[in-house]
């Protein structure tokens, strides 16, 4: 599962260069990113032009009669992504990238009590998660709701001792694959669904009160 992330130094220069953007409005500093709340998106157009947007964490079906799966789809399985009714025509049309710098998981101690740590690369760049989105309309009102989810994988050596599940990191040499709107053959992108490299990610233990997801300073990121 992956259920909180850091954008803790959003240098829009850098995320610009990195994930090959036009141009990128200026990010405020987030510490501990959770569900419900918009998350900046990355996603191809009919063009081939990388696009960034922001979208509500909790992918809502275009299929669905209200928003009340969101809160229980902030992640699709690697394993199932391409066959789940939610997720399926996603996997196919609309896959995305999630931009991150970090991510909190909790690790169970002996004790029972968990600890939360931070997981980022080593070198500090930032990352894409594989994220799916959809454009929901609200049936009342009319709106149109863009919504996402990240995909989740089996752990590394790295993530194993801490949960049994990790994001999807996406390889920066491989974002044009993933992002590419023109593969609809989602068997073609399953491969990039693995584990990323333990050796480039980092993982220390934080503080607790990341434990509230509306705690969201800096002192969240440090080492304790």
């Amino acid at each position: 599962m992956c259920g909180r992330f850091t954008i803790a130094n959003p240098d829009p220069g850098q995320i610009a260069q990195q994930f090959e953007l036009p141009s990128v409005p200026t990010l405020e500093p987030r510490y501990n990113v959770a569900p419900t709340q918009s998350v900046a998106v990355i996603f191809n157009d009919a063009e081939g032009k990388n696009h960034l947007d922001y979208m509500f964490w909790g992918l809502i079906p275009s299929w669905s009669k209200d928003a009340s799966s969101a809160s229980k789809m902030i992640n699709a399985r690697a394993e199932t992504v391409a066959e789940k009714p939610a997720f399926r025509s996603a996997m196919s049309k609309r896959r995305c990238l999630i931009v991150a710098d970090g991510f909190y998981e909790w690790k169970t101690e002996d004790a029972g009590s968990k600890q939360p740590m931070r997981i980022t690369l080593k070198d500090g760049e930032f990352f894409g998660f594989a994220g799916l989105y959809e454009r929901w309309t609200e049936p009342n009102s009319g709106e149109m709701i863009p919504t996402c989810t990240i995909i989740t994988t089996m752990p590394n050596s790295l993530m194993a001792p801490i949960h049994n599940r990790m994001p999807v990191i996406i390889p920066r040499d491989q974002y044009k694959t993933w992002l590419d709107y023109k593969t609809t053959d989602a068997t073609k992108v399953l491969p990039l669904l693995a584990p990323y490299d333990a050796e480039k990610m980092r993982a220390y233990p934080v503080s607790r009160a990341v434990n509230n997801p509306k705690a969201n300073g800096a002192d969240l990121i440090q080492s304790v």
